[in-house]
């Protein structure tokens, strides 16, 4: 009962309150230390008062809890060190990490605790000290692996086509080796080696991702832009091509490039990915990702919708001229390829002078550039624009969040012997076997200066008060009307000596 009175304050809307009780409750519990505390005692869904606080954004509620856990070891004038407890907050042999709850829920309030002591300093530690060096490693490896990858494909095993052309339109001059005619001569061997490359890397990226959506839910894992969603379905699609391409080898199938292109496109876009580990280009990716699954994905609809109308316009009209004269809708893909490049004024309306159009022609297309190219154009520059003012107030705090992310990955996926537990071991300070971040913080001199004064101010008034009350006391046998003028000079003496450091206390404020 204790528990789950616990979670419920953590969601009480008046934090003040919400804070004392906290206090109040706790103050019964017997078990304080060790697994029995009430505050260590998890939810339903795994999380405790702590946890709880930080996926609903209470920041409030956050700082009271990190203040019963901090140990301040020393201070000299505005230097403070202090000791933070990392329990619950270091997602160091973590089944369901603090860092990787707040990056993952969808409430913005939520976010704000990263830049909250002792989060900040934390993940400023790790990403630093291990997180960054080994995400740039990893990007150049990538980078090296797409390389290879990309040298596969464009010497892959051709040989000159030996049938003749079946019509006037037909281009090809190669055509595709079988397997056994592939790996030959020493250069396909070389070749080998790098397709062997690609398809351990394939299989690799393919262990390391099904874990996770398992553990976290794929609707999670693939919905949330800073896990890097967008990126996780590009990258499992590119490693499911690349084991197409294999078998369709492996069997000497033919057309082993469509699923080939398929993966070199997602290969290199998924380098976007690794643009999170540097502010320069991580909030431009967040920017991308945005317009891309949100304005862009409802403009397709009214795109596909126009090009599909006027597509069939076009080749209905075009249907009984020459082929030869006006090739640009002799069949209706070609003519929806047309549209489509129409669409995005890639290239000018098809026309021959030698020949006469015909009139619906010149009709259709005239309303096809008033809608394609003055209305839907412009709605989607429009749309664009307003998405980036909106996403550009958060974006650097979006960023943030993935760095996060980012952190905890790499955390979760190397071994433990490259990256060791962050913090101090509690045992050196006496402490138990909890873990600690030292914090130093600084305070501003000027301020430092004026906590001092309000303190002594706060201090001496409390003297002239507690000596009003003395005289009270002693006094208390005399009448009322007498004791008044006593009373009221005790008062105007102590705003002779207090009242003026009050005032040289605002003016300097």
């Amino acid at each position: 009962i204790g528990n789950t009175v616990l979670h419920i304050l953590v969601l009480q809307p008046n934090k003040t309150f919400a804070c004392h009780m906290y206090s109040l409750i706790l103050s019964y519990d017997r078990n304080k230390e060790g697994p029995g505390s009430l505050e260590l005692i998890p939810n339903n869904e795994g999380l405790t008062p702590f946890k709880l606080a930080g996926v609903e954004g209470n920041t409030v509620m956050f700082q009271y809890l990190m203040q019963k856990r901090k140990h301040n070891l020393w201070s000299f004038g505005p230097l403070t060190t202090v000791l933070y407890d990392l329990t619950e907050i270091d997602s160091w042999a973590e089944d369901q990490s603090f860092l990787e709850l707040i990056v993952s829920t969808k409430k913005r309030e939520a976010r704000q605790i990263l830049d909250l002591t002792p989060v900040k300093e934390l993940v400023s530690l790790k990403w630093n000290m291990y997180g960054r060096p080994y995400f740039c490693f990893l990007a150049l490896f990538y980078i090296l692996y797409m390389v290879c990858f990309t040298m596969c494909c464009v010497y892959r095993p051709l040989k000159p086509r030996t049938g003749n052309k079946t019509s006037s339109r037909d281009n090809t001059i190669y055509v595709q080796k079988m397997l056994q005619e592939s790996y030959m001569t020493y250069e396909d061997e070389l070749r080998l080696v790098g397709e062997l490359i690609t398809v351990i890397g394939a299989v690799v990226i393919l262990i390391l991702e099904i874990p996770d959506i398992l553990r976290v839910g794929a609707a999670k894992y693939f919905g949330q832009t800073i896990l890097g969603g967008p990126f996780h379905i590009i990258v499992i699609t590119y490693a499911c091509m690349i084991l197409v391409t294999m078998v369709m080898r492996l069997t000497s199938t033919t057309g082993e490039v469509v699923p080939m292109s398929f993966a070199l496109v997602l290969g290199w876009c998924n380098v976007m990915y690794f643009a999170r580990g540097f502010q320069m280009l991580g909030p431009f990716t967040i920017m991308i990702q945005k317009m891309i699954f949100g304005d862009l994905m409802r403009f397709c609809w009214l795109m596909a919708v126009v090009i599909l109308g006027f597509a069939s316009a076009f080749y209905i009209i075009f249907q009984t001229e020459n082929p030869e004269n006006l090739g640009q809708f002799y069949n209706y893909p070609m003519s929806l390829f047309t549209t489509f490049e129409l669409f995005l004024t890639i290239i000018d309306g098809p026309a021959n002078y030698d020949v006469d159009l015909p009139f619906m022609y010149s009709v259709v297309y005239f309303a096809f550039a008033i809608i394609a190219t003055l209305l839907m154009l412009n709605l989607l520059i429009a749309m664009m624009g307003d998405t980036h003012w909106r996403v550009a107030h958060e974006r650097d705090e979006l960023w943030r969040a993935q760095v996060v992310a980012t952190t905890v990955m790499l955390e979760r996926k190397l071994p433990r012997c490259l990256w060791p537990r962050s913090g101090i071991c509690g045992r050196e300070y006496g402490l138990g076997d909890r873990w600690y971040l030292r914090v130093e913080d600084r305070v501003d001199p000027i301020k430092h200066k004026m906590l001092r004064y309000t303190e002594a101010l706060k201090a001496q008034d409390k003297d002239h008060y507690d000596k009003g009350l003395e005289k009270l006391e002693i006094n208390r046998d005399i009448l009322y009307k007498k004791e008044l003028p006593a009373l009221s000079l005790s008062r105007s003496t102590s705003k002779t000596s207090s009242h003026r450091g009050w005032e040289i206390l605002r003016r300097n404020t």
